[in-house]
C-alpha cells in the first residue's frame, strides 16, 4: 500500500513598505496564499514586518528574523553574519530594564502575523516580493528552511501547468534564467575541477556552460514554433477575433466555454490557462467570429515569463477586440485591471479596441451592481454561468462587428468557383444571382477581408 505524501507547510512573509496600506498588504498575502495552495503546499501562518524597503542581507530585522527561525526551527544566524555592536549607552539602558520590551528596529513598526502553532516546523519560506539569490541564501541558513521568492513561486506554477510543447519550452526557459544566478550564489567553493573535456572548468563553470547552451537551442525551437504560429495568425488576418484578457483566475476561461462551446480547462486556482486557445463563437455568425483564451496576468509578473510568453500574447496584440475580464467580486479588481493595462501596455496591445467585463456578476448584491454600473457605465455586467448573459454579449460581439462592415458586390468567374468556400467563410452572402460571367454575389464583410478577396478575383467588381 502506497504511503501518501504530507502536504509541505509554508511560512508566508513579507515586508509592508511605506505608502502601503493594510489593505493592499493583506490583499497580496492572500494572493501570496492562493499562488502556494496551487503548488500544493498548506499556508502555515505569516509574518509581516513594516519597514522602509526589503534591502539587507536577510529581507528582515534581526528581531523577526529570530522570531521566523523560531518557527521554522532554524538558529536565526547567518554564516559571516556579525549584528552591529551594541553601544555602552544600549547595553546600560537593556541591564537597567527600563525598556521594558524590545526598540522597534530603525524606529520602525514590526507586526506578527498569524502563525499556526504546530509541531512539525514550516519547510518552505516563502516571501512576498523578489528578492536577490544572496538573500535567500542567508535567510535558508537562519531558518534552516528552504526558500522562495513570489518570482519562484510563479515559475514554478508555470512549469507544472505547461501543457503544449510551446508552453512548456517557454516555461523551461524561463526556469534557467531564474535558475541561473541562484546557482551561481549558491555554489560557494567553486566545486572541484573537471577532466578531459573542458578541463579547468569547475563544477559550477561547467554547469553554467550546460545552461547557456541549453538556452540557445530552447531559443531556435521557440523562434521555429512562433514563425509557424505568425504563419497561422497570418491566415487568420482578415477573421474577426476576440480575445480574452485579464487576471489570472477572472473567468476567462469559463467565459470562453460559454461563447464557444468548447471543452477548454476550467479550475478554481491560478495560472490554470497558460497556453492559448482559439475556437469560434457559437452559434456561428456569419462571417465566423474567432475567440481567443490568454494566458493570465497577476501582480509583479516575472518579466522573463511576460518574454517567454510574447508569442501567446500575440494574439491580444493581434486581436480586432479584447475583452478585458475582470472578477467584479474582488475588492482589488481595479488594481488587477491596471496590472493586465500594464502588461499589454508593454507588448504594445493598449492601441487595440477594447471593452471591459465585470464577471461573476453572480456573487453580487443588487447595490454592489449598480455601483459598479455607474463606476464603469461603458462595462458590460455579466456572470459566465448565466445562459442569457452569455447571449447578450455574443449579440453585442456581433453588433461591434457589424458596424465594421461594408456591402460590396463580387463576381466569381465559372472557372474559379473554388473560392465560394472562401467568400462565404470570411463574408456574409446577402443575394446571389448568375450571368454569363459566373455569378455576382452581394457580399457584407470587413473592407480588408473583401479587398483580399477581390484581389483573388482578379480585381473584378460586378
Amino acid at each position: 500500500m502506497e504511503t501518501k505524501q504530507p502536504t509541505p507547510r509554508a511560512i508566508l512573509v513579507g515586508v509592508q513598505m511605506d505608502g502601503v496600506d493594510d489593505a493592499a498588504q493583506d490583499a497580496s498575502f492572500k494572493e501570496l496564499g492562493r499562488l502556494v495552495e496551487t503548488l500544493g503546499y498548506e499556508v502555515a501562518g505569516s509574518l509581516v514586518q513594516k519597514r522602509g524597503g526589503i534591502g539587507g542581507l536577510t529581507v528582515l530585522g534581526k528581531g523577526k528574523l529570530a522570531e521566523l527561525a523560531a518557527i521554522t526551527g532554524g538558529t536565526g544566524v547567518v554564516s559571516g553574519w556579525k549584528p552591529k555592536q551594541k553601544s555602552k549607552a544600549r547595553l546600560r539602558f537593556e541591564a537597567e530594564g527600563a525598556a521594558g520590551a524590545d526598540e522597534p528596529e530603525d524606529d520602525l513598526e514590526d507586526e506578527a502575523g498569524d502563525v499556526a502553532e504546530d509541531q512539525t516546523p514550516p519547510e518552505y519560506v516563502i516571501v512576498d516580493h523578489e528578492i536577490s539569490p544572496s538573500q535567500a541564501r542567508n535567510l535558508e541558513n537562519a531558518t534552516g528552511a528552504l526558500v522562495l521568492d513570489r518570482t519562484g513561486v510563479i515559475v514554478e506554477i508555470f512549469h507544472r501547468h505547461a501543457r503544449s510543447r510551446e508552453a512548456k519550452l517557454q516555461v523551461e526557459m524561463a526556469r534557467l534564467k531564474y535558475v541561473a544566478p541562484r546557482l551561481r550564489e549558491s555554489a560557494v567553493g567553486g566545486g572541484g575541477r573537471q577532466r578531459g573535456v573542458g578541463a579547468g572548468e569547475t563544477n559550477l563553470d561547467l554547469d553554467r556552460r550546460n545552461i547557456r547552451d541549453r538556452l540557445a537551442e530552447l531559443k531556435s525551437q521557440l523562434e521555429q514554433i512562433q514563425r509557424d504560429n505568425d504563419q497561422r495568425r497570418s491566415a487568420r488576418n482578415d477573421q474577426l477575433r476576440v480575445a480574452l484578457v485579464g487576471y489570472t483566475n477572472a473567468g476567462k476561461s469559463s467565459l470562453m466555454r460559454a461563447l464557444t462551446g468548447s471543452e477548454v480547462l476550467v479550475a478554481d486556482q491560478l495560472f490554470a490557462t497558460l497556453d492559448t486557445t482559439v475556437r469560434t463563437l457559437k452559434p456561428e455568425a456569419k462571417p465566423r467570429i474567432l475567440i481567443s483564451d490568454t494566458v493570465g496576468f497577476i501582480k509583479q509578473l516575472p518579466h522573463d515569463l511576460v518574454a517567454s510568453f510574447r508569442s501567446t500574447l500575440d494574439e491580444a496584440l493581434e486581436a480586432s477586440l479584447l475583452l478585458y475580464v475582470v472578477d467584479a467580486s474582488d475588492p482589488t479588481y481595479e488594481a488587477q485591471l491596471e496590472v493586465s493595462r500594464t502588461v499589454l501596455r508593454e507588448i504594445g496591445a493598449d492601441v487595440v479596441p477594447w471593452r471591459l467585463i465585470l464577471n461573476k456578476s453572480d456573487r453580487l448584491s443588487e447595490d454592489q451592481r449598480v455601483a459598479l454600473l455607474e463606476k464603469h457605465p461603458d462595462a458590460i455586467l455579466l456572470s459566465s454561468k448565466s445562459a442569457t448573459d452569455v447571449a447578450a454579449l455574443r449579440e453585442t460581439l456581433i453588433a461591434y462587428f457589424e458596424g465594421r462592415m461594408v456591402e460590396e458586390e463580387l463576381v466569381l468567374p465559372y472557372a474559379q468557383q473554388g473560392l465560394l468556400g472562401e467568400i462565404y467563410e470570411n463574408t456574409r452572402v446577402l443575394a446571389e444571382e448568375f450571368d454569363a460571367n459566373g455569378r455576382i454575389l452581394k457580399v457584407r464583410g470587413l473592407p480588408s477581408a473583401i479587398a483580399r478577396l477581390r484581389i483573388a478575383l482578379g480585381g473584378r467588381k460586378a
